[in-house]
């Protein structure tokens, strides 16, 4: 990742540089998913899509776009065009602001009159999102309205009838109330966006009135690093763990040198006031499912000492992995991402000292490592920097904690067993497998998103494309949810297949890293059999594409019996026969039970 395209980063260097960063990033060779991204834009866009495919790249993932016509977003949505169609867009993004608003209310209107000029407004925007889904059915991102320019009503612009400040949180309100009924419908929070930058300097009216840009071109670069935060959380390129350091980062001090007693955190000093914020800061994180986790260079018993100070709210218990040693952190980090079963891309280092940090971020294979500044700047950096955007918020992804938790309980107890058979008995597991259910639409189009080592064809859906394909008789649908002794896993396996007379061709075989070994593939295996005997299906095909991260089921299907049919070039298809003799691979879980 480019240093450069994080927060803070340099708006005018992006602006300048974004030629060569591009071109630096596109000879990286990290493997990138492919999508087709619309922009539809009520003011101009062309930078703005310059600097979004900047973003994207850094996230890994490869935009291809489509711009509309100047102002023409409600015409391509609503009527549609044949370039959009052929375009076929994975996601459509309407660039709009208050300047696309056209049914102000007027000075001394009514509350009705002025109900009804919002709701004129708000039907003219939801009738472009509902064409649009209905026409390319994919997910959508709609800006919010930032503020207007001018109060004629000055404080007062934010209470009477005929202020436009009431009437933009009245229609943002309304923006926020549809987002959270709709799947797939995501709000870009411009009205934040442009506070933090500035109002008067995002709103810039000479851009304009000469370019007809609806910001400053310098606010660019930090629209366009939100949007990208919404779309790789989308397709679940999000952060997943936060590694932090100890001393100076959740505390002020040393904590082997100066004493628990001498620490700096919590309410008697105004930097302890600080680092207390930001214990507090991480500790909300968790409810949202990141993983927490300590690299340090101290020893254990001051590390714990520290964590356990009265005035701490941060423990112990909040941290799923805790390396306090002297080994170098950049190698704590590698053990960690190993110890979690994640990829080190997928952690988030957080340190006081630059030199660490760019230890770290040279030797770390892909950990971000943000620029974290000074105490005071530490949560401000963190939260803009979007590591965790949410677009979902599933159960699981609250328990996420708990279930590292219990695999670390797992994994402590597996050393207890001389023989693994026995420790998989010991473990008293139960799944259900089953087709696609409605409680669990979302959590599996999550997964699909989220899952990248166990991924057999790459595939990605939306939660409208997991709804769809659970109603078409055409395919075959299965989730896997698994529980043991230590807890509930959640939901760790997909199958999607579409059948084609004797056949089924499998669309797409994932699985959560965090259960792998446990038999839980044997278990889907069985089911698939079992459902396709069933449907009098004899054959079952599957497929595997190589990526840079999914080679640890390149032999996945051997495994399963199938046979090799076709290689080309390391993409692979196999065939798996189903006789009436089938024996079931599963010994260790009890399914559907």
């Amino acid at each position: 990742m480019l240093k450069e395209l994080e927060y803070p980063f340099d708006s005018e260097l992006i602006l300048k540089k974004s030629k060569k960063m591009k071109k630096l990033l596109q000879s990286e060779g990290s493997g990138r998913i492919k999508k087709n991204i619309a922009v539809l834009g009520g003011s101009t866009t062309h930078d703005i899509v310059r600097i979004l495919e900047l973003f994207l790249l850094n996230h890994g993932i490869e935009p291809v776009f489509y711009e509309s016509e100047f102002g023409q977003y409600w015409e391509d949505a609503v009527f549609g065009n044949e370039a959009l169609t052929a375009f076929s867009p994975d996601i459509i993004y309407f660039h709009t602001s208050n300047r696309n608003i056209t049914f102000w209310p007027e000075m001394g209107c009514s509350a009705r009159d002025t109900g009804k000029q919002l709701d004129r407004q708000f039907e003219h925007f939801k009738e472009a999102w509902e064409k649009a889904k209905e026409r390319w059915k994919c997910p959508i991102i709609q800006n919010n309205m930032e503020y207007p320019f001018y109060r004629l009503l000055g404080n007062q612009d934010c209470v009477m009838e005929a202020g436009r400040t009431a009437f933009v949180n009245r229609l943002n309100a309304r923006f926020a109330e549809y987002a959270g009924g709709h799947e797939d419908f995501f709000i870009n929070d411009i009205n934040y966006q442009s506070a933090v930058f500035g109002l008067d300097a995002w709103s810039d009216p000479f851009y304009w009135h000469m370019y007809k840009y609806a910001l400053n071109l310098k606010a660019v670069p930090w629209l366009s690093h939100n949007i990208a935060n919404i779309i790789k959380s989308i397709y679940g390129k999000n952060k997943k763990s936060l590694v932090l350091d100890l001393d100076n980062t959740l505390w002020g001090g040393v904590v082997g040198d100066d004493g628990v007693e001498n620490l700096e955190l919590g309410p008697e000093t105004s930097m302890g006031q600080v680092f207390a914020e930001f214990q507090n800061y991480v500790k909300h994180l968790k409810d949202i499912g990141v993983v927490l986790n300590i690299d340090s260079k101290n020893e254990e018993e001051n590390a714990l000492a520290g964590l356990n100070h009265p005035d701490g709210i941060l423990k112990p218990e909040d941290f799923i992995v805790i390396k306090a040693n002297w080994e170098p952190k950049d190698q704590n980090i590698l053990k960690i991402s190993n110890e979690l079963n994640v990829l080190p891309d997928s952690l988030v280092f957080v340190d006081d000292n630059p030199a660490e940090r760019d230890i770290v971020r040279l030797n770390g294979q892909g950990a971000s490592v943000p620029e974290i500044g000074t105490p005071e700047q530490y949560i401000r950096v963190l939260d803009h920097n979007g590591y965790f955007e949410v677009t979902s918020l599933s159960e699981d992804d609250q328990k996420r904690n708990e279930m590292y938790r219990a695999n670390a309980m797992r994994a402590q107890q597996q050393e207890s067993f001389a023989d693994y058979g026995q420790y998989l008995d010991s473990l008293d597991m139960h799944a259900v497998i089953l087709p696609f259910e409605s409680f669990y639409m979302a959590r599996i189009a999550q997964l699909t998103n989220k899952s990248n080592q166990f991924n057999l064809t790459t595939r990605r859906y939306t939660q409208s494309e997991i709804e769809k394909a659970a109603r078409d008789s055409s395919k075959i649908t299965l989730y896997g949810k698994l529980t043991d002794k230590f807890g509930d896993n959640g939901v760790v396996s997909v199958v999607i297949g579409h059948v084609e007379g004797k056949i089924l061709h499998i669309d797409l075989w994932l699985m959560s890293c965090r259960v792998l070994k446990r038999d839980m593939e044997y278990a889907m295996m069985d089911e698939l059999v079992n459902v396709c005997r069933q449907r009098g299906i004899q054959y079952i095909y599957g497929y595997y594409y190589p990526t840079a991260k999914n080679g640890m089921v390149r032999n996945f299907y051997h495994l399963q019996g199938f046979e090799e049919v076709e290689n080309r070039n390391g993409n692979t298809i196999w065939r798996f026969s189903i006789s009436e003799d089938y024996e079931k691979k599963n010994k260790y879980i009890r399914v559907n039970q």
